[in-house]
């Protein structure tokens, strides 16, 4: 893929860390204006000195996407057509479904799910209008295959993807396409938050009987790059027909179930 081919704005969800800064900065070394939102706008800042480009490449936009005004707003005001969104930002609090609060569970649907799909909804009709654009949602692989100890989130990441599906259909008049990436363990300051200690990494990697079952037959994480190369090429004019696909990539945890 020459990512040199890559133009125009691009929304990124999540941009502050993790997946969703890595993609933040290969798209701005490709050539793209990066409006990148997260909740913070030190975090947001360093981008453009960390990719090597200049402060007008970024848009920084601090703010919680559950703030659908907000959101609205700093996707109406920012300058360029828009031709890229990936969906990055997420939560995820370890705990069994059983033991699971109700106000915790209404706090990871409500932005995994809800939060990013009205913002993909605002962001979608800038590009309907436009009549091209690209969206990649980052998903997980424990919404395809069941997992123990995550909470509401393989719930939250199983209705995203199916509701991008939905959106990519409705999309599909109009030139855009909606593709999913669902990564499983990846390297992450989201994952060592409840990756404690090597005994934990053990577990991840081989498998546990009680909580990952699989475990991951390359016997390794995956990187932020490893998923950031699968999404610049959905996003990129050589997946020019591929749309509503929901692509796992977990070094064969899932063994391909779906």
């Amino acid at each position: 893929m020459q990512e040199a081919e890559f133009s125009g704005r691009a929304v990124v969800t999540g941009a502050g860390q993790g997946i969703g800064r890595a993609i933040a900065l290969r798209l701005l070394a490709a050539g793209c204006t990066v409006q990148a939102i997260g909740r913070s706008g030190d975090k947001l800042a360093t981008l453009a000195e960390e990719a090597g480009v200049t402060a007008d490449k970024v848009i920084i936009s601090a703010l919680d996407i559950q703030d659908s005004a907000a959101v609205g707003a700093a996707l109406t005001e920012a300058a360029g057509p828009l031709r890229y969104l990936v969906n990055s930002a997420g939560v995820l609090k370890p705990s069994r479904l059983l033991e699971v609060s109700e106000a915790e569970l209404r706090e990871i649907i409500d932005i995994n799910l809800t939060a990013t799909l009205v913002l993909t909804q605002k962001a979608a009709r800038f590009m309907a209008t436009e009549r091209q654009g690209a969206i990649v949602t980052i998903g997980s692989n424990s919404g395809t295959t069941p997992r123990t100890a995550l909470g509401a989130y393989p719930a939250s990441k199983a209705g995203l993807a199916h509701a991008m599906k939905c959106l990519g259909l409705e999309l599909a008049d109009y030139g855009v396409r909606c593709n999913i990436v669902s990564p499983g363990s990846t390297d992450t300051e989201m994952q060592r938050s409840f990756q404690s200690d090597a005994s934990s990494l053990d577990r991840v990697l081989k498998g546990d009987p009680e909580m990952w079952r699989l475990g991951i037959p390359l016997r390794r994480m995956a990187d932020p790059d490893d998923v950031t190369d699968l999404v610049l090429f959905l996003l990129s004019e050589k997946a020019r027909h591929i749309t509503m696909e929901n692509i796992v990539i977990d070094g064969g945890a899932t063994l391909g179930a779906r």
